[in-house]
């Protein structure tokens, strides 16, 4: 079960957040990945380095731009009582290294390859 790897230190971030604090908090936790979401924490979208990099390529205004214009909006997620197991072939399957794992709706957090490696290396 999910529940025994959710990993509850990530990175939320809201829609209106700029390109560049986003990119200033995952530098700072050193993470590669944040979650978007509402006020509500609903998902919003999710947002990786390499989205970041990809829009810091295009010309624009990367202090002020918010993460909506670059946040991939149809995210792959998983429910906090899915199996683990099925969770990294969905991880292997979509060729992502994260997922927001969800409890009606709501983000409670992040599932990685790294944790569920860790959990197989403690079992």
């Amino acid at each position: 079960m999910l529940t025994n790897i959710i990993n509850h230190d990530f990175i939320k971030l809201l829609p209106t957040d700029t390109v560049k604090f986003a990119l200033e908090q995952m530098q700072k936790r050193k993470k590669s990945v944040a979650v978007v979401v509402d006020e509500n924490d609903f998902l919003k979208g999710i947002i990786v380095k390499a989205d970041i990099y990809r829009f810091l390529s295009q010309p624009g205004h990367f202090e002020t731009y918010p993460v909506e214009l670059a946040m991939t909006k149809a995210v792959i997620t998983a429910d906090k009582d899915d199996d683990i197991k099925d969770v990294a072939k969905l991880l292997r399957q979509h060729d992502i290294s994260a997922v927001p794992v969800l409890d009606n709706g709501k983000v409670v957090g992040l599932v990685g390859l790294e944790d569920i490696v860790d959990y197989f290396i403690k079992m």
